[in-house]
């Protein structure tokens, strides 16, 4: 088995780990349980690239349960859990191509190692698999990375173009990588379906706000030990990543100003108690500060100018563009490492600026990611998700899809059902209402 990870011998602990994880992730284990039994996916090749976490594990695991043939690879360079990939290949052959801190060439060495299983199905985080299947299908792999054109320098044109026109449909984890897939379908250069999972009910109204809002925090406190009682945090966006880490501030004693450019978003914000005003303003008082957006540059030159000296910036959005490091390095006499995943920038007039977790997702960087049983039904969407392409993806256009309401509404029940939680059904009468026009007062 071809694989990628950094020390086998850490797969007794990772095992523990994604048993540990699984306890509080029943609705994925019923899917799991079923997909042993019936093989819906027996014989699929996937291929996935996401955040490898023992919530994960237990994804690619119940995969394999389906029948499917899965390889790994992750979706950011510094959120892989060694211990976990070591436990995949060792204990489960999984074949897993990711190592924690892994620089941009071996990060998508690891994509090609993927995509040269040629899948039929992909998951995705981010979208980096499905942009580099798109840049393959171009020829333009080399404008991503050396290791990229040296292993696809060797296939055809006809290879190339077979492996995409292999591919049933994906799967699309994260807000940032539907903005971009949605990007992608609009200009007419989406070359086979997508399922946003990530627009699922199932997925962002938890997953995004409860997963991130705690995961976040409980980053920011593994980095600095800081107490954020008492502290003026600043969350940069209102989406429902912003929303959790706006909550879970306040609700640790922090008085917490939001920053939008959307004002639907902004005067939610208002409405659900929070102060909002524009960044350069934020900038001034802040003492946390987290980008949570999807867009770049958020976190800029003139923003660092007026910061407070000690100033902590953190980001929880997918990929390191949303605070301008460039910028603050180019400010910068100085810079150090003061704990890990902790760098401290000194300003030329001697403020601090500290950046966690090199501006990468602090929440998996510097913690754990989302805790198991959000991750739940986040990962048993994907799992239904993929099911569905297998069973439907040939028969739709390239576009972005959402994830079917009824396989929402049923993650939704049997995650309900396994909290010990009964709700109300209509009766004939109510959903005789709810369907007809002419009954009134």
């Amino acid at each position: 088995m071809d694989y990628h990870v950094k020390d086998l011998s850490l797969a007794s602990q990772g095992l523990l780990r994604i048993e540990w994880a699984e306890r509080e992730m029943p609705v994925l284990r019923r899917i799991r349980e079923r997909f042993s039994q019936e093989r819906p996916l027996e014989g699929v090749v996937v291929g996935a690239c996401l955040h490898v976490t023992t919530e994960t594990a237990n994804l690619m695991i119940t995969l394999k349960e389906g029948g499917a043939q899965v390889s790994l690879c992750a979706s950011n360079p510094l959120s892989t859990q060694d211990d976990v990939a070591a436990a995949l290949v060792e204990e489960y052959g999984i074949p897993v191509f990711a190592i924690k801190g892994e620089d941009k060439d071996t990060y998508y060495s690891h994509i090609a190692s993927v995509l040269a299983a040629k899948p039929r199905v992909t998951l995705d985080d981010g979208a980096d698999l499905i942009s580099t299947l798109h840049f393959l299908a171009q020829g333009r792999e080399g404008e991503l990375s050396a290791s990229l054109e040296r292993v696809f320098s060797r296939w055809s044109a006809r290879e190339r173009e077979t492996l995409v026109e292999r591919v049933i449909g994906s799967t699309e984890e994260t807000t940032t990588g539907v903005i971009r897939l949605k990007s992608l379908a609009s200009q007419g250069k989406l070359l086979f379906p997508v399922v946003a999972v990530n627009d699922a009910d199932t997925k962002h109204l938890f997953d995004n706000r409860y997963g991130t809002g705690q995961s976040t925090i409980d980053g920011i406190l593994r980095a600095t030990n800081r107490l954020i009682a008492g502290s003026v945090f600043v969350v940069c966006g209102y989406g429902w990543c912003g929303r959790g880490v706006a909550m879970r501030a306040r609700g640790m004693g922090a008085r917490v100003i939001v920053t939008e450019v959307d004002p639907i978003r902004a005067l939610e914000a208002v409405m659900d108690g929070f102060m909002v005003m524009p960044l350069s303003q934020a900038a001034r008082v802040g003492d946390f500060f987290v980008t949570v957006t999807g867009d770049i540059a958020v976190i800029r030159e003139e923003h660092f100018a007026v910061m407070k000296d000690g100033a902590m910036v953190a980001n929880s959005g997918h990929f390191n563009v949303e605070i301008d490091l460039e910028a603050l390095e180019a400010m910068s006499v100085t810079r150090r490492r003061l704990r890990p995943f902790v760098d401290e920038y000194v300003l030329k007039d001697g403020r601090r600026i500290v950046v966690l977790g090199e501006g990468r997702l602090v929440n998996l960087v510097a913690a754990e990611g989302h805790p198991s049983a959000v991750m739940d039904m986040s990962f048993a969407d994907q799992a239904l998700a993929v099911e569905y392409l297998v069973r439907e993806g040939e028969a739709l256009a390239p576009r972005v899809y959402p994830l079917p309401r009824e396989l929402d509404v049923e993650v939704a029940r049997i995650k309900l059902f396994s909290m010990g939680i009964e709700i109300d059904k209509l009766t004939p009468q109510q959903e005789e209402y709810l369907s007809s026009w002419e009954m009134g007062t």
